[in-house]
C-alpha cells in the first residue's frame, strides 16, 4: 500500500484485526494435519500425469483468467492516471484562421481610416497552456492511495480466478474418471447379468428353472443397460466441459481423455495448516481488505473537497498575421498566476459527500468480517466432509465385500437346490449396487480434497507468481 506523507485529511487505513481461532473446530483425522500446507501445488498430490497437463494448459489459455487479466491492467492504467495526476498538465495547441472584422462595429466604425484598412487578415497561434495543482491538504495522495488499493485488490480477484480455475479442471477431471469408473463397473456388471440370462434360459428350457427366475434375470439386465447411458453422457459432458476451460472447442479432447483412467486417488496425509494460515492465503479476504482500504482512502478524498485548491495555471505561445513574423519576439505572448478554488458555499453537499463515502467504507468493513467468516465456514465444512466421506468410502468397501460372499453363497446354495433365484438376483442386485456407490464415494473423496484444497485458497501462488512479479512495478508519483 502506498504511504501518504506530509499532511492528507481523512482517516489513516490500518487492517482491521481478523480474529480467527487457534484451531479447527472438526478434529483432525482420516489423514488431516496441522501441518504447514503445501497448497501452492495442490492439484499434484493426486499424482496424475494428464491432471498435471490439464491445470498447466487452463491456466495459459482459460478464457476467465484472460477476462482478470484485463480487468488488472484496467486498474493498473488508472493507478497510474492518479500517479500522474500529480505532475502540471500541458496541452499544446496550433491554429490558423481567416477572420474578418466589421466595417461596422462600434469602436473601429467612429474611427477615420484608410480607404485600404485590412478588415480580412489571417491569424497564426501557436503556444501551450498548462496547469498545476498543489496538492496542499492531500486529496490526490488519498485518491493514489484508493487507486492503488483497487490496483492490489485486482491482483487478488485475478488469484481468485486462477483458485476456482484450478478446483473446477480439477473436479471435472474428477467426475470424469469417475464417470468412466461407473460405466465400467455397468458393463462388467451388464456382462455378466447376460451371462446369467442365459444360463437362466437353459436351465429354464431343462426344466430346472422356472419362467419367473427368467423374467426376474431379465429385469435386473434392463436395469443395468438403462443405468449405462446416463453415465455416457455424465463422461461427454465431462469431455466437453473440460475443453472450454481450456479455452477450446467442445469436441477437442475427446480423443485425449476417451481411455479409461481410475479415479486420482487421494494422498495419505493432507497437511491443511491453521485457520490463520487460512486468512493470509485466500485472495477473496485480501481483495476484501483492499477493498476496505481503498474505501478508507476516498474519505479522505471526499475530505479534500471542504479545503481551498491553489493551482498554478500559465500560457505562452505566439500569435500574428503573417507566418513568417510568427516566431518573432514581437509575436510572442505569456501569462502566468495562480488560482485560489474553494466550495466555501457548498459545505452541505460536501459534508454529504463525505457521509456517503463514509456509509461505503463501513459497508467494506463489514463486508470484509462476512468474508473472513465465510472463508473460515468453507474451510470447516470442507475438512469435516472430506474426513466423514472416507468413513463412508470404508464402510462401503465392507459392503461390496460382504455382498460378494454372499453372492457366492447364494450362487453355491442355489446350484443345490437349497436357495430360489430371487435370493441370487437379490444379492447380484445388492452387489452392483454397493459397488456403484463405492465408486461414487471414490469420486466424493477426490472431490471434497479439492474443495478443501479450494477452501484453503491454495494453487494461485505458483502459476501466477512469474505475471504477479512482472505487474507488480507500478510507477510511482
Amino acid at each position: 500500500m502506498v504511504g501518504v506523507g506530509g499532511c492528507a485529511v481523512g482517516p489513516d487505513y490500518h487492517p482491521p484485526a481478523a480474529h480467527s481461532p487457534v484451531a479447527w473446530s472438526s478434529p483432525m483425522a482420516n489423514g488431516l494435519t496441522n501441518g504447514a500446507t503445501a497448497g501452492s501445488t495442490w492439484w499434484k498430490s493426486f499424482n496424475d500425469a494428464e491432471l498435471d497437463s490439464l491445470i498447466q494448459r487452463a491456466a495459459r489459455s482459460n478464457l476467465d483468467l484472460r477476462v482478470a487479466e484485463a480487468r488488472l491492467r484496467q486498474a493498473r492504467a488508472v493507478r497510474e492516471r492518479s500517479a500522474a495526476d500529480f505532475m502540471p498538465s500541458v496541452d499544446a495547441s496550433a491554429s490558423y484562421a481567416r477572420q474578418r472584422q466589421s466595417e461596422n462595429q462600434p469602436l473601429i466604425g467612429a474611427l477615420p481610416l484608410p480607404p485600404n484598412f485590412p478588415f480580412e487578415y489571417n491569424v497564426y497561434q501557436a503556444g501551450f497552456d498548462a496547469s498545476w495543482e498543489i496538492d496542499l491538504f492531500g486529496g490526490k495522495r488519498r485518491a493514489l492511495e484508493a487507486a492503488t488499493a483497487e490496483w492490489e485488490g485486482t491482483i487478488e480477484a485475478r488469484n481468485d480466478a486462477m483458485v476456482s480455475l484450478l478446483a473446477e479442471v480439477a473436479r471435472t477431471y474428477v467426475e470424469l474418471r469417475g464417470g468412466q469408473y461407473r460405466l465400467e463397473i455397468a458393463r462388467r456388471n451388464l456382462k455378466l447379468q447376460e451371462e446369467a440370462l442365459e444360463l437362466t434360459r437353459a436351465r429354464f428350457q431343462t426344466g430346472v428353472a422356472n419362467e419367473i427366475d427368467v423374467t426376474r434375470a431379465a429385469a435386473l439386465l434392463a436395469g443395468i443397460r438403462a443405468a449405462i447411458p446416463p453415465l455416457n453422457t455424465t463422461v461427454r459432458s465431462a469431455m466437453y466441459g473440460m475443453a472450454v476451460l481450456l479455452g477450446q472447442k467442445p469436441g477437442e479432447l475427446v480423443t485425449e481423455l476417451s481411455p479409461t483412467m481410475p479415479v486420482p486417488p487421494t494422498p495419505p496425509e493432507v497437511p491443511i495448516g491453521l485457520p490463520s494460515d487460512l486468512l493470509r492465503r485466500r485472495p477473496d479476504v485480501r481483495q476484501a481488505e483492499r477493498q476496505l482500504a481503498a474505501e478508507t482512502a476516498r474519505i479522505g478524498v471526499a475530505k479534500s473537497d471542504w479545503f481551498p485548491k491553489l493551482s498554478l495555471t500559465g500560457d505562452v505561445g505566439s500569435e500574428s498575421v503573417t507566418l513568417a513574423q510568427a516566431f518573432k519576439p514581437g509575436s510572442l505572448f505569456w501569462s502566468l498566476g495562480p488560482s485560489l478554488q474553494w466550495r466555501a458555499l457548498d459545505f452541505g453537499r460536501v459534508r454529504a459527500e463525505v457521509r456517503t463515502q463514509t456509509a461505503v467504507q463501513e459497508a467494506a468493513l463489514a463486508t470484509y468480517e462476512k468474508v473472513v467468516l465465510i472463508s473460515l465456514q468453507e474451510a470447516e465444512n470442507a475438512v469435516v466432509t472430506y474426513a466423514q466421506e472416507q468413513n463412508r468410502r470404508q464402510a462401503l468397501a465392507d459392503e461390496v465385500a460382504e455382498n460378494r460372499r454372499s453372492l457366492d453363497m447364494a450362487d453355491g446354495l442355489y446350484a443345490k437346490g437349497r436357495v430360489n433365484y430371487l435370493d441370487v438376483l437379490d444379492a447380484q442386485r445388492s452387489l452392483y449396487q454397493s459397488e456403484d456407490q463405492l465408486a461414487v464415494s471414490d469420486q466424493a473423496v477426490s472431490l471434497d480434497l479439492i474443495a478443501l484444497y479450494k477452501a484453503l485458497g491454495g494453487g494461485w501462488e505458483t502459476l501466477t507468481r512469474a505475471s504477479a512479479k512482472a505487474l507488480s512495478a507500478a510507477p510511482s508519483p
